[in-house]
């Protein structure tokens, strides 16, 4: 075995070299900014854009800010952050460009009309989890984003009226995942209320997810009416529904993806899986919460 001596003596290869020359902080800003967007908005206001003065300012382009997932789901550290306002500062940053954003658990009211108030173009919006919005709170807010495609709402009981409203305020609306904890499925009074305003109001619809929904045979029937286009449809959790004779015929026939009430929902995303956080919180305060 060669001594450290030698070892130490030993050249280094010229790669090696170059990577003594390399700065980071040089990099062109479409490059930088490429890498710096696949992190999460956490990371890019807590660390990234404090690493140096080119990275700040890329980090403050609104470019940058055209998706917004502030992702708390597996990560109980991002609780310790005030993440309603990251999210506001966030929205800020956008300056009107807001294309898409997703929300787990700390969503309000307050916040999804913030949101819609400086987002006109918003045409994908996640509400997963966030326990305090009412539907009366996104259907208002909903009103102020006519361009919106995407509707997800987890956890939230929706009157007919407010599905209504929803429909009628975004004519492009092609996906909406309206679901619920089977526990409180039976709340509803009107069982088939939710289908027959879905069917009446959202005829663009492609894809429709109703876990744990109280709607019956007869409101599904609505559903395939209304919703000429529908191609996918999860009916997961939807005990009321029975899918017999003509109606499994026409189901079988009409929708390439169907998922039937009794389907395993193992695979239903519920926050458990998010993979590996990026960080770069060895070179920082932790409880430096200051973004600007």
């Amino acid at each position: 075995m060669a001594s450290s001596s030698s070892l130490s003596s030993t050249p280094l290869p010229s790669l090696m070299k170059d990577e003594k020359l390399r700065n980071w902080a040089e990099l062109p800003s479409k490059l930088t900014s490429s890498i710096l967007l696949r992190l999460g908005a956490i990371e890019i206001l807590q660390n990234a854009q404090k690493v140096c003065k080119p990275w700040h300012r890329v980090c403050k382009d609104p470019s940058m800010w055209r998706k917004i997932d502030i992702d708390n789901r597996n990560d109980r550290a991002a609780f310790k952050y005030d993440l309603e306002s990251m999210c506001r500062h966030a929205v800020d940053r956008s300056h009107g460009g807001l294309i898409e954003i997703e929300i787990w658990y700390y969503g309000t009211n307050d916040l999804i009309m913030y949101i819609a108030d400086r987002s006109s173009n918003l045409k994908s919006l996640g509400l997963v989890r966030c326990f305090p919005i009412t539907d009366e709170g996104v259907a208002k807010a909903v009103s102020k984003v006519p361009l919106l495609e995407y509707l997800e709402v987890s956890y939230c009981l929706f009157s007919g009226e407010s599905l209504r409203d929803i429909g009628r305020s975004c004519p492009n609306l092609k996906t909406l995942k309206l679901n619920r904890a089977p526990e409180i499925m039976f709340s509803n009074s009107g069982f088939d209320d939710n289908a027959k305003a879905i069917a009446e109001s959202m005829p663009e619809l492609r894809h429709l997810q109703l876990l744990g929904n109280g709607l019956t045979n007869k409101g599904l029937n609505a559903i395939l009416d209304g919703c000429p286009h529908l191609e996918h449809l999860d009916l997961r959790q939807c005990f009321n529904i029975n899918l017999v004779g003509d109606l499994k015929k026409r189901c079988f026939e009409r929708i390439k993806d169907l998922r039937c009430p009794n389907d395993s929902d193992d695979d239903s995303d519920d926050g458990s899986d998010n993979g590996a956080v990026t960080t770069f919180g060895s070179q920082f305060n932790e409880t430096d919460y200051h973004w600007y």
